[in-house]
């Protein structure tokens, strides 16, 4: 693997982060009391119609296999995509984002408890650290709806990855994201009509905005992550920490304090080193072993 190679997928991914930070701002751009499920209705349905270009890399004879999981998984998405709303409607975006990020913390924890895997001493530092980082972040004083809105959000985002191994593994990228906004859209379309909102303009262009630039950020990763292991460049994916910061100071006049810095450091350096650990244990395995005798 070449360093020209991995430094490619880190520019992917630190311009891919910054397109999520975008999708963000979209959401938080809107107005306050903005229908959740109108929102998130018009955003899943103009996420399939972007992905319809794509459709020759669906298996059309086998397009419902595995639909139980998909199914299972595309309402913890939408439950997610709600409670995202939410936090970014009501929190500073860098701190909303910040909780976000328990979502690989929570993954660790959910592999030990659905799949008994051994998590290590650098592991469980991170675990305990990165929930100790959301509560200096968040302070009791200030733990209110929105912030469980979005750790709701983060464990949406962590039960969908550790759901992913039960997917059919012939199943292409596309596909699965194809299904997964389909089988969304019913329930969505019910919560949009119970809501009772009125449709307007400001909404569809907030969610097209919205879907564009995450679907922007999905395709950087599927590019980063194709010809590189993720654990070469998976620190990358925390720029977008550094991008919510910046756009949130710049674009909303969101100056983060001394304990959201102190937080969020709890929360990304440990499991910063735990990539670096698993990155530099990959190396040694591909190294070549010399030869007895």
């Amino acid at each position: 693997m070449s360093g020209k190679t991995v430094n490619s997928a880190i520019f992917l991914l630190v311009i891919g982060n910054a397109m999520a930070l975008i999708s963000d701002v979209f959401i938080k751009l809107l107005e306050p009391g903005a229908p959740v499920f109108q929102f998130v209705f018009l955003r899943c349905l103009l996420t399939l119609l972007f992905l319809l270009p794509l459709a020759s890399q669906l298996d059309l004879r086998r397009l419902f296999s595995g639909a139980a999981v998909h199914a299972v998984r595309a309402h913890i998405h939408l439950a997610g995509m709600a409670c995202m709303v939410v936090a970014l409607s009501n929190l500073p975006l860098a701190t909303a984002n910040a909780i976000f990020y328990a979502a690989p913390i929570l993954v660790m924890v959910l592999s030990v408890i659905l799949f008994r895997e051994q998590l290590t001493a650098l592991s469980l530092f991170a675990v305990g650290s990165g929930f100790a980082g959301i509560i200096v972040i968040l302070r009791p004083v200030e733990f209110n709806w929105a912030a469980i809105a979005a750790l709701g959000s983060a464990l949406a985002l962590a039960i969908n990855a550790v759901m992913v191994r039960q997917l059919p593994r012939q199943q292409s990228t596309v596909h699965k994201l194809f299904l997964n906004y389909l089988l969304i859209l019913p329930v969505a379309a019910l919560l949009a009509i119970w809501e009772g909102a009125s449709w307007h303009t400001g909404i569809l262009l907030s969610a097209f905005g919205s879907s564009a630039f995450i679907l922007g950020y999905n395709i950087t990763v599927l590019l980063a992550y194709r010809h590189v292991d993720a654990n070469q460049v998976t620190s990358a994916e925390y720029t977008g920490l550094i991008w919510a910061v910046l756009i949130g100071w710049i674009g909303f006049n969101e100056v983060p304090d001394l304990w959201f810095a102190v937080g969020s450091a709890m929360i990304v350096v440990p499991l910063m080193m735990v990539g670096l650990r698993s990155r530099h244990r990959s190396r040694r395995v591909l190294q070549p072993q010399p030869m007895n005798g």
